[in-house]
Order: C-alpha cells, then structure tokens, then sequence
C-alpha cells in the first residue's frame, strides 16, 4: 500500500490562555516551545514505514491558544502574530497552501471570498456573516476530513466502519509484529493508545453494534462536536497531562504540558504568567489542582463561541473606521492577517463548487 498523506484529523480543544479564553490552533502567542504530540512522532513514522498502511492511532495533536482580541490592544506587528490566524483553525499544512502565492494573487482570491461572505450584498461583511462562513467552513471540513479516510477503514466495504477494522488498519502491523517493537517506550505507547482508541470508538458508537457509521465515526474523529463524547474529550485530556497519575492535574503538570524545562535557567515570564492563570482561572476550588470538572470548564468553557470569537478577532483588527462592520477595501488592506486564516480557507474554497457552502 502507498504511505498515508495524513492520519485522520482527532484534534480537539485544549487551551492554555488568559482569562480563559480558548482557540483551537497550533501554536501559544506567549512564546513557549513547539507543542508536542502524544503520541511519540518517532513511533509514528517506524510504524507508518514499516507497514504501508494508512491508519493511524487517534494520537493528541497540537494546542495552541490566544487571548480574546478585545482584551487586549496589542497590534499584530509580526508575521508570528499572523501567522496564528492564519493556523489557528486549519492547522500548519492548510495555511501554507497561500504561502505559495504573490501578494497580488492573494488578494484577488480574498476579494472574491468576500463577496460569498457578504449574504445579503450590502457591500458590508458584519461579524454575524463573518461567524456564519467560519461555522460552515468548519463543517465542511470535518464532512471532508471524514469522507477522505472512510474507504481506508472500510476494508469491507460495507459502508460502516467496524472496530475490528479499524483495529486491523491502525494497529494490525503492531499486533502482528510486535517483536520489532523492542523499544519500551514504543511497547508502551501501542499497548496505551489500542484501549484507549477502543474505548472512544464503544462511546461513539451509540447502538452498540461494534460498528460506526459515518456519524458516528465522525464523533469517533472529532469528539469535540459531539455532547455524548465530551467525557471522552475531559478524560484523554487528564490521561494526557495527569504525569503522576493521581487523577488531577496540578500546577506543574499544566505547565509541563506547555513547556519543558531543559535548561534549568529560570522560567519565561509567559509561563509565570500562566502560573497565575492556574491559580487564578483554572484551579476554581484552590486546592492546587484541576479535577474533571475544572478540566471540563477549561477546555470546553460553555460560553464561548470559537468562531463568534476568531470573527469578532478579524473584524476588531481589520475595521479602520470601528462601525463594526468591514468593507471589502478594509478587509483586502488586511489581506495578511486573513491568509490562511478559518474564515477563508483559501488553499480549497476556490477550487471547489461553493453551492455545497
């Protein structure tokens, strides 16, 4: 079999940010270091090239943060700043797709995307509009990201997606061949990662047939779409970042999951700055720890709305004239921060048929 362009896409919501204020994205404006993945990388690509197949555990991937736009006047004076919008929602693969492009290129195509987020044609892109396009183009998104990795879990084509073949398509190399796998570090991770996947896979799977339908695997590969699968959300996010395996996490947990103390110089003040925040917003009983509760509250805050946040973001930066509305001249004068940024995706939207949006 060829190797696999992209494991499915399971990331979900788990923020480090000030005041709470949650997005998804790869990277931390503060300046911490590259994100890791929970899954060991190196493990990762010895069991793709070993085994030709293209499935892949349901391992974490990145997080990222950003404070609330209007909670704070810094400008975006670096491409570091737009950078993050541009990965915020689409990830660090979909946003270099307009990197290839000439300034000029990029704002003809932005001009033409904003006329389709203009609904009603007044010549006006309001943030109601601009949160309406996000949503749809997150949708989108997750219907494609599914439909891309349906017919390698499918093995028998039945149009439903069991465990035991998906079982065999992700880990059947592994369990047959474990013997390769002298390293214990590499043991450890597939004997972790196999339960751990069933056991998301028996919460998705809502009749209990031992076989997913495209719904359900769709709440299999993004739980955090779905209500019946936020537990699942909570309790991976604890197994992630709970080291000492106490069952919450303290202080120097959250921050290790952030930073990684290797030159045993004194801390950034960024993360002195998310100490604070853990004391201040995160441990909301003060007994110096999140349970599930306050992990539940952290990542999956019940009153924040990602896209209604990312819209009003681009329309604060972007509105010259603060009418709260953004004129086509107002957003191409910003083309910059937009590149890449969710409300456009602009390395597919132009060459799809946009009737489906």
């Amino acid at each position: 079999m060829a190797r696999p362009e992209e494991p499915p896409s399971t990331a979900f919501p788990h923020p480090h940010s000030q005041g709470g204020v949650t997005l998804l994205g790869p990277d931390r404006r503060m300046g911490s270091k590259a994100p890791r993945s929970y899954f060991p990388l190196l493990l990762l690509l010895l069991l793709l090239c070993l085994r030709g197949s293209r499935g892949v555990p349901t391992f974490r991937k990145e997080r990222g943060v950003r404070p609330e736009p209007e909670l704070s006047n810094q400008q975006h004076e670096d491409n570091q700043s737009f950078q993050y919008d541009h990965e915020a929602f689409l990830g660090k693969e979909d946003a270099k797709t307009f990197d290839q492009l000439t300034p000029e290129e990029s704002r003809e195509r932005l001009g033409k995307i904003v006329d389709r987020i203009d609904d009603n044609k007044d010549g006006l892109v309001t943030t109601e509009e601009l949160k309406n396009w996000i949503k749809r183009v997150q949708k989108r998104y997750i219907f494609e990201n599914v439909a891309k990795v349906w017919r390698d879990y499918d093995l028998n084509k039945d149009n439903k997606i069991s465990w035991e073949e998906y079982k065999q398509a992700t880990y059947g190399y592994y369990l047959e061949n474990q013997d390769e796998f002298q390293d214990a570090t590499d043991q450890h991770s597939f004997k972790k990662m196999l339960p751990r996947d069933e056991r998301r896979f028996k919460t998705a799977d809502l009749d209990g047939d031992s076989a997913a339908t495209r719904e359900e695997f769709t709440a299999f590969l993004h739980p955090e779409e779905f209500e019946h699968m936020k537990d699942i959300v909570v309790l991976e996010t604890l197994e992630d970042i709970d080291k000492n395996e106490d069952g919450f996490v303290d202080q120097d947990e959250y921050i290790a999951d952030m930073f990684a103390h290797e030159d045993g110089g004194p801390e950034p003040d960024w993360v002195i700055t998310e100490r604070e925040q853990f004391a201040d917003f995160r441990d909301l009983n003060k007994d110096g720890k999140m349970d599930k509760e306050e992990i539940r509250h952290w990542i999956l805050p019940q009153d924040y709305d990602h896209a209604q946040a990312e819209a009003r973001h681009l329309v604060y930066e972007s509105d010259v004239d603060k009418d709260q509305m953004l004129t086509k001249e107002e957003i191409l004068d910003n083309w910059n921060m937009f590149v890449g940024s969710q409300a456009t995706n602009y390395g597919e939207d132009l060459t799809k048929n946009h009737d489906e949006l």
